[in-house]
């Protein structure tokens, strides 16, 4: 006992002093000032051409956004150059300059090629080149009635995808948009010789056919026809009468005409400045509003409040019924309740547009910390987890105040949000799953089987509707694999259980097809997303990790040598196979139809300074770094300041987060954060021993299913987790190819946090002992005659 209130009394100091360099970073940041409204006023009949300084957007372009009022006094919008679209809202109708709604009848030109639409209509679009009759339908393109074959050069996913929307039920089919331009007509590509590829696209947006201008320096004027002379589609004007805002680079605007004057509200990656002064054309005036550290939303009171009586309620139910001789379990449970509500509220708010102040959302992240760390059942897997969170919060907020804009504080205030969400979900989760009775298998099964759906629609929705980066904002993908973890895990506990007084019973066909394919199905279904909708093998190697570690933890468990063996040749050949590749020549390895280019970048990324500059950025940022960090103090001195070295990294909150690390704080604070990553792989192991134990000595057999249950499921989570870390690692420090990995607690959160990390935390932490109520029954044991 002695023991581990020792190792919880230092990780309290190590969570102290994290919080404490969070606090000094707050207090150091220095005061930034942004416009909280931007007027522009123009007579009848003049225009105005306005860009990233005077709108205060950083990603804009220099002289973007043309306003122009006719001789009516009406305003209207289009882009200056077409180099840059711009979006525009009206209610819950999202377009953007350069797209139009196609309509039978219609004729454009692109090129020396005139296209006449001859039909319309929700799912289908039929058009004329004069040589061909071409019909789309949001998945495939015909050509004279033929559907056309995959483009030479396409990569697996991009044909697997052809050949499933080519025999699929059209509710099945995968939407693929139409691209214009090009030698070749293949895929969904229409050819075109005098236009570059992608000159031009056809989509369904509602169900309605939109014809989009490409935009580009480079690109092929997209000329329309319709009442009066030719216009090119990309600096079409849109009224503003009725629009609600403007989107220009990642800059959303709130607008609002109201007469002569145009008021517009910037709400999102708004321009930092250190004084409240800029220099700005004659019609263009700015409102100043210095940065809010202690902003409240209204709503996120609301939840605030709503939380915290459901808390104080779930903790007084609880202390009546099942915790009645647990006061401070009862207080703890309340307590986790309120946060997660908390948190939820915050996600909420967030998504809907109401950020809360950074100060506001460390507060509660704190407390959602702390909560975790002092709880009677805080295990080593909890308590390095918490370590390893309160690292990442620290990076995050380290990027957000140190950014020239207000957008990077949002990564941090989302990882904030989703620590208070997940850590209080997963305290009432903990005590919820620690006096549960082992389920019948027959209850287990069913929640399996609804796991598995879920996993697999998410999954289809994605493939369906989304893109690499998810849908509605969200990764299906990391519930997939906290999915296909759990059912793996159940099946390997059933085999290993053989003869068992409740596996022998029979459950029928479909409980039997459940056991042995549902995790086969899901596999498979992770593999075929990974190819058609990322068209990547990260997650490839992700799941090659998190298969060998199972294959090596079942050979351990059944005590068969040969699987192990294959494991280990298996990844004798994966580092020899690299040894080789890093000794091939560039030329060659760039030739390979999959992936070949990321490769020659890795091997050679100086000859590669366009698609290499997040390689070389980071290596040049890990490199300025040293030991001691670029300031010399391990980055205290730093601390509060900006970081222009290491936000020019592309997805340096994401995938190269560990860049930023070791430009700011060292490779010796590097070192400390492996050490931490390896202690809490190692507390998984231990967890899944310790349950594997316990279920060996166990003497009913759903005690005993539940041992090697809870084994194997830790295992899966330690092998995915550290397929995170090695290739977010070897992606950062060039050991392997750039392939995308997030890094598990020090990236940005999101749903790798939701949706694993704090399932996994929480399982983890199930099975620990209450350390009093173990104490106490040793005493007793001894005072007894």
């Amino acid at each position: 006992m002695m023991r581990a209130f020792g190792m919880k009394a230092l990780a309290a100091a190590a969570l102290a002093l994290l919080c404490a360099l969070q606090a000094l970073a707050l207090l150091r940041t220095p005061p930034a000032w942004l416009p909280a409204m931007i007027e522009v006023r123009l007579a009848p009949g003049a225009e105005l051409v306005l860009g990233r300084a005077e709108l205060a957007a950083p990603q804009a372009g220099k002289r973007q956004l043309r306003l122009r009022r006719d001789a009516n006094g009406a305003w209207f919008v289009s882009s200056s150059d077409g180099v840059q679209t711009i979006g525009v809202e009206r209610g819950t109708e999202r377009t953007r300059s350069g797209s139009r709604v196609v309509r039978a009848g219609q004729h454009v030109q692109l090129g020396a090629v005139h296209y006449r639409f001859t039909a319309a209509s929700d799912g289908l679009v039929a058009f004329s080149d004069g040589a061909h009759s071409w019909d789309y339908d949001g998945a495939l393109v015909r050509r004279d009635g033929a559907t056309l074959a995959a483009c030479p050069g396409s990569g697996p996913g991009a044909r697997l995808l052809g050949l499933w929307n080519r025999w699929a039920p059209r509710a099945l089919t995968v939407a693929r948009p139409l691209r214009f331009g090009g030698n070749l007509s293949c895929g969904t590509q229409v050819g075109n010789a005098g236009a570059a590829p992608g000159s031009a696209q056809l989509g369904f947006e509602d169900g309605s056919p939109v014809l989009t201008a490409a935009s580009g320096v480079e690109r092929a004027p997209l000329l329309a026809f319709d009442d009066g002379p030719p216009h090119d589609l990309a600096l079409a004007e849109q009224a503003l009468a009725g629009v609600d805002a403007l989107t220009v680079g990642r800059t959303r605007l709130l607008a609002k005409v109201e007469s002569d004057t145009l008021r517009l509200q910037p709400t999102r990656r708004v321009a930092l400045f250190q004084e409240a002064r800029a220099e700005l054309p004659l019609g263009v005036r700015w409102h100043w509003q210095r940065r809010d550290a202690w902003a409240w939303p209204p709503a996120v009171g609301w939840c605030l409040t709503g939380g915290a009586a459901l808390g104080l309620l779930g903790a007084m139910l609880a202390g009546r019924t099942r915790w009645r001789k647990d006061v401070p379990g009862a207080a703890n449970l309340g307590m986790n309740i309120m946060l997660a509500i908390a948190g939820l509220g915050l996600l909420l708010a967030q998504r809907g547009g109401s950020v809360l102040g950074v100060v506001p959302s460390l507060l509660l992240c704190w407390a959602a910390l702390w909560c975790a760390l002092a709880g009677r059942r805080t295990g080593a897997v909890l308590t390095l987890g918490v370590l390893l969170l309160a690292a990442g919060l620290l990076l995050q907020l380290e990027l957000g105040i140190g950014a020239p804009d207000t957008s990077w504080l949002r990564h941090f205030q989302k990882t904030a949000a989703a620590a208070t969400f997940g850590l209080g979900l997963a305290g009432v989760a903990t005590a919820l799953l620690a006096r549960a009775q082992a389920p019948g298998q027959a209850r287990v099964e069913l929640l399996l089987l609804l796991l598995a759906g879920a996993a697999l629609g998410a999954l289809l929705l994605q493939v369906g509707w989304g893109n690499e980066t998810g849908v509605f904002d969200l990764q299906p993908v990391e519930f997939a694999k906290l999915a296909l973890t759990i059912l793996t895990a159940h099946c390997i506990a059933l085999g290993l259980g053989r003869g068992e007084a409740g596996n022998d019973a029979r459950g029928g066909a479909f409980l039997r097809w459940l056991r042995l394919a549902a995790p086969a199905l899901l596999f498979i279904v992770l593999l075929a997303v990974a190819l058609v909708q990322v068209d990547d093998y990260s997650p490839l190697i992700l799941l090659l990790v998190w298969g060998a570690a199972m294959l090596l933890a079942w050979s351990c468990a059944a005590r068969k040598a040969a699987p192990a063996l294959v494991v280990m040749a298996l990844a004798c050949t994966c580092l020899l196979a690299l040894a080789v590749l890093r000794g091939a020549a560039p030329g060659e390895v760039a030739a390979w139809r999959f992936y070949g280019e990321r490769f020659g970048v890795w091997l050679d990324p100086g000859a590669h300074p366009h698609t290499g500059q997040q390689l070389l950025l980071g290596a040049q940022a890990i490199a300025g770094g040293g030991w001691s960090g670029a300031d010399g103090l391990f980055g205290l001195a730093a601390l509060g300041h900006g970081a222009p070295d290491a936000l020019v990294i592309p997805a340096v909150q994401d995938d190269f987060a560990p860049s930023f690390l070791l430009q700011r704080h060292g490779l010796a604070a590097g070192l400390l954060l492996w050490t931490l990553q390896a202690l809490f792989l190692g507390a998984l192991l231990l967890a899944a021993r310790r349950a594997w134990q316990l279920g060996a000595a166990a003497r009913d057999y759903r005690l005993a299913w539940l041992g090697r249950f809870r084994c194997f499921a830790l295992c899966g989570g330690a092998a995915f987790v550290f397929g995170h870390f090695l290739l977010s690692w070897g992606t950062n420090l060039a050991f392997f190819p750039i392939m995308g990995q997030p890094m598990s607690f020090l990236s940005a959160g999101g749903s790798h946090l939701l949706f694993f990390i704090f399932p996994l935390l929480a399982f983890g932490t199930a099975g620990v002992p209450i350390i009093e109520e173990s104490s106490s029954c040793r005493s007793t044991s001894n005072t007894k005659p």
